[in-house]
């Protein structure tokens, strides 16, 4: 297994600092009861110099995501969009990942206690989340047995560490079967997303994608790609999704800032249409990948520069 390189610096908690003086307690309240939220966000080398995209857009869920947990943020949302910037410049970054995390530290020891917020923001290179070829090639994905969690019980619209339990349930069960990755349905047995991806499926040239009461994040792909869809004459529906519409789809693939946009070539061994990326997700590819090469026009302010 390749030895994992880390960048030389970090921000944490107001200052960039080398990499491993970033500690933590481990007595810390997000280590025993998960209470964190995070964001990942992706910067891009464009002909207009290196941008991060949707920056604002990102900030302002992880933002939401405190609101939901009573996470106190000790900075604003334009104090942590300049410290993206900063750890950027400090490792010298174009092309990265960036993971914004807002966390209860070091205070009291039960599941209501006051603590502190610590913030951390990391950046480093990564390629395509799911492996080097997916995004050409797509990969094979299977039907989880673990389900999401059902409405009222833990919220998924917001991004907490603690939600990525079940997503780590989906995608180990995957991997051990030989899959790529792993789609779970919602509590009522219908389609949610990937592990920690949301999921698309063609039909007749449309987009169809279940909708966020499925126990889903509303993710900021998602909506790129639903936003880019419409703009460009793809109609999109939002409807309820059962399982076997997976085995009958012309296309399926798979969205987030991580996985950008992955096609899915085989669901449970059954082959998705020809077995390979299909025209709709190959459009939406070049959509969302020109806005980083100048051939699709960002009309929304989604570029945003170093």
């Amino acid at each position: 297994m390749t030895a994992q390189l880390y960048p030389d610096y970090i921000w944490h908690n107001g200052a960039i600092k080398p990499w491993a003086e970033a500690t933590v307690h481990v007595m810390a309240h997000a280590l025993h009861y998960g209470s964190s939220v995070f964001e990942g966000i992706r910067s891009y080398a464009t002909p207009q110099g290196t941008i991060i995209f949707r920056l604002t857009d990102h900030l302002k869920r992880l933002y939401h995501s405190a609101r939901v947990y009573d996470i106190a943020m000790p900075y604003t949302p334009d104090q942590l969009a300049q410290a993206c910037r900063d750890v950027m410049h400090a490792n010298g970054l174009t092309q990265a990942y960036l993971r914004p995390i807002a966390f209860r530290g070091l205070g009291g020891f039960g599941l209501s206690a006051e603590t502190p917020t610590d913030v951390a923001i990391a950046a480093w290179p990564m390629g395509p989340y799911l492996g080097p070829e997916a995004l050409e090639n797509g990969i094979t994905a299977c039907v989880s047995s673990w389900q999401r969690v059902a409405p009222n019980t833990i919220p998924m619209g917001a991004k907490a560490g603690g939600n990525y339990l079940s997503g780590q349930l989906i995608a180990r069960e995957a991997r051990r079967l030989g899959f790529g990755e792993g789609i779970a349905l919602a509590h009522t047995g219908l389609l949610s997303e990937g592990a920690g991806e949301n999921l698309f499926l063609v039909f007749n040239g449309a987009l169809h994608t279940a909708p966020v009461s499925a126990a889903l994040l509303n993710g900021i792909t998602r909506d790129t790609l639903m936003t880019l869809a419409h703009a460009n004459g793809i109609v999109v529906l939002e409807r309820d999704l059962p399982r076997e519409y997976l085995y009958l789809a012309d296309e399926v693939f798979m969205c987030g800032t991580a996985a950008e946009i992955t096609p899915i070539r085989s669901v449970d061994g059954k082959p998705v249409g020809a077995g390979r990326a299909g025209p709709v997700t190959r459009r939406m590819q070049e959509l969302f990948f020109g806005l980083f090469d100048g051939r699709t026009k960002d009309e929304w302010g989604w570029l945003e520069r170093v």
